[in-house]
């Protein structure tokens, strides 16, 4: 009898921590079950932008574009004007050297050289303030998309915004259901719009 009531009680216990061990297996299925509805429900922490998309649909960059398109085109033009300024004087020096005097040539030559390396120096300049300013734009654009992407990603409980572009073999592949470009380029137009009023 004694047996069988130590029986009994090991049994109990048993039984009494076989149950505790499924109870406690439920409750912690039933908070890992909500866990994943909940990751399933809220946002991805990675997302990506179509770089292509953004740089032909964002009309802050087409401005740009435009903007550096006028300032490459007005330093050309004024170049080619110089060019053939000092071109026509070569001409008409080439014309006239044969009844010139010899220092007439000498001077004349002397000034048409000084001229030739002052528009190379002009040339060199316009192209360095091209540059120039593309770089600026460019940085400019940098800086805006940075502090755009930081106040979306931290709106958004982002944790990474990464980018993707043809040719660039970063990113071969991303879910469409994680390209956020649409908003992007939506959000980044209707504020560019604003600056612009």
């Amino acid at each position: 009898m004694k047996a069988s009531i130590v029986t009994k009680s090991v049994l109990a216990l048993l039984l009494a921590a076989g149950v505790s061990a499924c109870n406690q297996n439920k409750t912690e299925t039933k908070p890992a079950a909500a866990t994943t509805a909940a990751t399933a429900a809220s946002a991805p922490e990675i997302v990506y932008i179509n770089q292509d998309s953004l740089v032909t649909k964002y009309e802050y960059i087409k401005d740009m574009d435009k903007r550096l398109g006028d300032k490459a085109k007005a330093a050309q033009g004024d170049v080619q004007s110089r060019q053939q300024a000092i071109q026509r004087e070569v001409a008409e020096y080439q014309k006239n050297a044969a009844t010139m005097s010899a220092d007439q040539r000498q001077a004349t030559e002397q000034r048409l050289q000084r001229k030739g390396q002052e528009f190379q120096q002009y040339q060199q300049n316009a192209g360095a303030q091209v540059q120039s300013d593309q770089v600026n734009e460019q940085t400019k654009l940098y800086e805006k998309l940075v502090e755009f992407t930081k106040a979306y990603a931290k709106e958004k409980g982002y944790k990474m915004v990464l980018t993707t572009q043809k040719g660039n073999a970063t990113m071969l592949y991303g879910d469409p259901s994680l390209d956020v470009t649409a908003e992007v380029v939506k959000r980044l137009n209707d504020a560019y719009a604003k600056e612009k009023k």
